[in-house]
Parts: structure tokens; sequence; C-alpha cells
């Protein structure tokens, strides 16, 4: 989908924003692993990045600190983040990632789970994650899974998403729905 909204040139800069130094899943690193021009590829992350350099060793990877990318404005012909927004903290820190993508890129292409998909994705917990953000966190931390609890994930909405990207300054964008069965199972967004 990537190729076919996006249309990326051979001579586009691509910043991955929240990269894995560990991977888990297939899904992690996505754009590295297929990408044919990696050396084309920046990509930052609050993680340093050892493995991560050892993998891709023709990506340019850095370290931030989480907060403003340390890019000139437009510096990106696309910024990629993939399964990246949920895990920024609160609202108003996903907000400003949002400001961030769309200051140092020209284009961007976003994932990230719908939180009123059945199975919550990090978990594989069923329905829960749809009571308040409160209680699901004391879930997790009674089955042993306190790791997802606390700001590791913070799920979105449509609804959500929109309210933030008007709160961004972004008026213009697509929000696309990959679909499991009969259930939106996350969102890609464009701009």
């Amino acid at each position: 989908k990537f190729y076919a909204i996006l249309n990326p040139a051979l001579d586009d800069k691509i910043l991955d924003v929240g990269f894995s130094e560990n991977e888990y899943s297939p899904a992690d690193n996505y754009i590295e692993k297929y990408y044919p021009y990696p050396e084309r590829i920046t990509a930052i992350s609050i993680e340093k990045p050892k493995k991560f350099c050892n993998r891709y060793p023709k990506v340019k990877a850095i370290k931030y600190n989480g907060q403003k990318f340390p890019f000139a404005n437009n510096e990106f012909s696309i910024c990629w983040s993939n399964a990246v927004l949920e895990h920024v903290g609160r609202k108003s820190l996903q907000v400003e990632f949002l400001k961030e993508i769309k200051r140092v890129g020209k284009k961007a292409f976003i994932t990230t789970p719908n939180r009123w998909f059945p199975i919550e994705v990090h978990t594989r917990v069923p329905f829960l994650h749809w009571l308040p953000k409160k209680f699901f966190d004391k879930f997790l931390c009674l089955v042993r899974k306190k790791w997802a609890a606390g700001d590791y994930m913070n799920l979105l909405s449509q609804a959500d998403i929109k309210l933030m990207l008007k709160s961004a300054g972004i008026n213009s964008y697509k929000i696309r729905k990959n679909r499991f069965l009969f259930f939106t199972m996350d969102f890609i967004i464009t701009f």
C-alpha cells in the first residue's frame, strides 16, 4: 500500500520515525527489510541503535530525545511511521509527534492500530481494551502484562485521529482502513 499510495521515487529521502532496536514481530523495521534503497533511509528512535545498525548497515540510524526531530523543515520526501503513534505517550505528545512529522516531511505514511478492533494487538487480550484506560491498565498488571500499561500505549479511534490531525494543523489527509473480516484492524494515515 505504501508504494501504491505514495509512489516513492528512487531519489526520495525517507525518514523512518520509530525504528525498533529489538524485533519482536515480522512487522518491526518493516521498511528497512523491504525498501530496495536502504541507503535512502534515515531512522530515528529513542533507543540506541546497536543491533539495528548491525542488521541494517546501509540505513543511517539516530537516537533522539523523543521530542523535536533533529532535522530541518521538509528535509525528507516521505516520513514513514509504522505502529509508533500509539506509543509516544498521552494525546498531547501524539499531537506533537504528528506536528514533527509534518514539519520534516513533505509526505507521510503512518499506521496505528484501531482501538475498537476486538483484540488488542500488542497483548492479544480481547475486548478489555475497550474499557477506560485505567481499568485496562489494572487488568494488565493483574495478568502480568504490566509492560503494556501506562504510557506504553494509548490506542486511538478514527475520531481520535481526526481530532489529533486537526490539533496538529494537518487539514489535508486521508485515513484508510485495513480490515480483518468485518472489523477495522488498523489505520493508514497519509498526508
